[in-house]
């Protein structure tokens, strides 16, 4: 315990910030990005826990880690995994959520940070395998609940006598003593651990009132020493008004928990915070349950579906995406949602749910009859507004539920009789006539998703038709596959969101005698990724609104000159983020400007020096958070300047030249020397020697006064 406390100490500067450098000789995955999650009462387990990562056996070790739903084993092994000494102790580090039905291909994926692959199970196993084999690795297995899950994949772990460790969450006892080794079994909090946590979750730093003290140690106490309990009534009570008099109803409302056991009590607690929802909120955290257990929800997808939903009451001053992302703000503060992981501009990118949640927005949607969960093939379901349904024989039921407003489904077939639905989300769709199919006689529809379509080949191009623009009411369409899309699309008024692999729309028609007003887009914020398109003046002046734009030049592609990209410039002044990228086409981003409204630039593969790109530096990027650049052949170096850009989170360089690395670490240096410590640098060389290559420069260069071992610079190799 001496041992790792002054290990921990050594590491004190350290704690509270990103990583410093690290050679990273295979990604590890990132699970929280934000600021830790809030532990109290477990100090000695994470000091053990610590230990027991960095001890000195040299053999693989499990480390189960125990205790009911809601004690704390995830936020535990969080606080270990994510702990500057961990980070410096392991060459990888990888974490998996396993829960009650899971998928192995999908756990290997996981493990791999991979989202999709055409592997097989045993060749994803054995890329993971190599992946791991002689090196030091952390694997987390979180929420395992079977002993057959984890022999599943632990057959993939080489043991190489390294000091490699594997940290297990398990409510199961039998599954935690399988593994035959010291056990971290949780307990609840005591009294004053229960105190310390409600006060941090309901006040912050700021500490209780004494007016409130003895009533809240009245509602702490009905707890009963619960994390998870007393961080949701914290979260319910920090979002309140903060006096005696509603204190003494939430309190009142906990005094027929008392006698119950430790579940039911907790069920009612959490259902107490649902209760006490603002109305507003109630239907966002009931539809978090559409989502898997232990899902990682995109926020973005997430945000649009309450849109699609009319769950956002609109302002004039916000966006009723900004409206949307304060309200899941406001459930994240309550407790209801957890963040799981942040964006480069530091707001949330994926978030979670724990499994009890869950499990109440699940019942209180079905007992609000706001959702139906189909396990099997129930009568009665024509009534039902909102139905999530994977079941291939239940495509005739379906059919009869001609009052659904929201369908999420793997299922093939026609939807004839579902006239009233705006939320249609496919999984695994398999027929090519899968477009047409859905898009007939659907006016009310909104949102309209596909994932992970497995008929087709990526080189299949499919023709969206052009009976798309009787869904008038559109609002968001999402499709992994390249779609070739029909003129009407210009004319689609309501599109918020289009987010396809591989767009190809034609030129705009001319306007005519026609009103411009009418054939605006006026609410287009993305549009992705838009394929070999001639941006004309005609076509800029109709997506005037946009925020996110991808654009990608390659195959059939015509002359660079021909795309009149400078309009870009010219007419899209609220657009934050522009990818753009290149593929065997030489020149296309050559003499171009760029809005000075961006906040996300990527360039991939542009065959492009600094020097033709005759208007990128600081000046030109006052708002300019993150700068990705990729497979830049011919870039020389990064402008020093650029590293001047007040707002400037993240420099990305990877797999660019050895010499726009260097300047990429020079304005780290310079950075870091002006006290600015809110800039990374990460550079990624994909190839070993290219890698040693890179550190010999960096040793050579003391001359120049570069350090190798910047906080603030990150390089690795994948």
């Amino acid at each position: 315990m001496d041992s790792i406390k002054k290990k921990v100490m050594e590491f004190k500067d350290d704690h509270n910030m990103q990583p410093a450098y690290s050679m990273l000789a295979s990604p590890s995955t990132p699970l929280i990005t934000t600021d830790k999650n809030t532990m109290v009462g477990f100090d000695e387990q994470l000091l053990q826990l610590l230990d027991k990562l960095t001890g000195q056996q040299s053999n693989r070790q499990i480390i189960p880690i125990v205790g009911m739903g809601g004690i704390g084993k995830t936020t535990l092994a969080q606080n270990a995994y994510e702990h500057s000494l961990i980070v410096h102790h392991f060459d990888i580090r990888t974490w998996v959520t396993v829960s009650q039905k899971y998928n192995v291909k999908q756990l290997l994926l996981q493990l791999l940070s991979e989202n999709n692959s055409q592997m097989d199970e045993q060749l994803l196993g054995q890329k993971l395998h190599k992946m791991l084999w002689g090196r030091r690795y952390l694997i987390v297995t979180d929420d395992i609940w079977s002993i057959e899950a984890w022999e599943e994949v632990c057959r993939f772990f080489p043991d190489n006598n390294n000091g490699s460790r594997i940290v297990v969450t398990t409510r199961i006892s039998n599954v935690a003593t399988h593994f035959d080794s010291l056990l971290f079994e949780l307990s609840f909090l005591d009294e004053d651990q229960s105190w310390d946590l409600f006060c941090k979750k309901t006040f912050g730093e700021v500490g209780c009132p004494l007016e409130l003290e003895d009533i809240g140690k009245e509602i702490v106490q009905k707890c009963k020493g619960l994390p998870l309990s007393i961080s949701v009534i914290g979260g319910l009570l920090g979002r309140s008004h903060k006096t005696q008099e509603y204190w003494k109803i939430i309190s009142k409302d906990l005094i027929s928990n008392l006698n119950l056991e430790k579940d039911e009590n907790c069920s009612s607690i959490l259902s107490l915070s649902y209760t006490y929802l603002p109305p507003h909120l109630k239907p966002c955290f009931l539809y978090v349950g559409i989502f898997p257990e232990d899902h990682e929800i995109l926020v973005s997808q997430l945000i649009k579906l309450w849109v699609a939903e009319g769950f956002i009451k609109p302002n004039k001053a916000q966006s009723l995406e900004d409206i949307a992302r304060g309200y899941l703000n406001d459930l994240v503060d309550r407790n209801l949602i957890l963040k799981h992981k942040l964006g480069s501009n530091g707001r949330i990118k994926f978030c979670k749910i724990h499994d009890l949640l869950r499990d109440l927005s699940l019942k209180a949607a079905q007992k609000d009859e706001f959702m139906c969960m189909m396990e099997d093939i129930p009568q009665g379901i024509e009534r039902e507004r909102r139905i999530v349904c994977n079941r291939k024989e239940a495509l005739h039921t379906l059919q009869l539920a001609s009052l659904t407003r929201t369908l999420v489904t793997s299922i093939h077939g026609r939807l004839s009789n579902n006239r009233l639905l705006r939320v249609m989300l496919f999984n695994n769709i398999g027929k090519r006539n899968f477009l047409r199919w859905h898009s007939v006689d659907q006016v009310n529809t909104r949102y309209l998703a596909y994932n992970e379509l497995t008929y087709f080949r990526s080189f299949f191009l499919v023709k969206l038709p052009s009976s798309i623009d009787v869904l008038w009411n559109l609002q968001t369409i999402i499709i992994k596959r390249e779609i070739k899309a029909p003129s009407e699309i210009w004319e689609m008024r309501q599109l918020r969101h289009v987010d396809i692999w591989g767009l190809n729309p034609p030129d705009p028609p001319q306007n005519g005698d026609q009103n411009h007003d009418e054939i605006v887009l006026q609410n287009l914020q993305t549009l992705k990724s838009v394929r070999n398109f001639v941006w004309s003046e005609e076509a800029c002046k109709r997506v005037v609104n946009l925020r996110k734009l991808n654009i990608v030049y390659g195959r059939h592609s015509k002359r660079s000159n021909d795309y009149s990209l400078h309009n870009i410039c010219k007419y899209l002044h609220k657009l934050e983020s522009l990818k753009c990228s290149s593929y065997g086409l030489d020149n296309v981003l050559q003499k171009l400007t760029f809005p000075s409204s961006l906040k996300k630039l990527y360039l991939v593969r542009s065959k492009a020096d600094w020097k033709d790109l005759t208007v990128i530096d600081s000046s030109h990027f006052p708002v300019l958070e993150k700068l990705f650049l990729k497979r830049m052949d011919i870039l020389d170096e990064i402008p020093l300047d650029i590293g001047e850009i007040p707002t400037l989170g993240l420099i990305h360089v990877c797999w660019c030249s050895e010499s726009a690395a260097i300047s990429a670490m020079k304005i780290a240096e310079e950075q870091e020397n002006a006290c600015n410590e809110g800039l990374q640098v990460r550079v990624v060389i994909d190839e070993k020697e290219k890698l040693e290559s890179f550190r010999e420069k960096m040793k050579q260069s003391e001359d120049d006064d570069i350090s190798f071992t910047r906080n603030n610079f990150h390089v690795g190799r994948f």
